[in-house]
């Protein structure tokens, strides 16, 4: 018998970056935002924490469709 298991986890990173002084907050949003999409910030994400979610598993049986359990 093969199975099928779906772990479901979400997953909190956090970076501690350093921003320039004297921006507003609309600003400071939009340098985080620039950071994260230019992919500049990866590099200082560290999981922080991680929470189970769900689990399913899946039977496969040899010559028939998968079933849910």
């Amino acid at each position: 018998m093969r199975v099928i298991v779906t772990v479901v986890e979400k997953i909190t990173s956090e970076a501690h970056i350093d921003i320039p002084d004297g921006l507003n907050q609309s600003a400071i949003k939009q340098h985080i935002v620039d950071r994260y999409n230019n992919g500049e910030m990866s590099i200082d994400m560290n999981i922080f924490q991680v929470d189970f979610e769900s689990i399913s598993a899946r039977i496969v049986q040899k010559n028939s469709s998968p079933k849910s359990a």
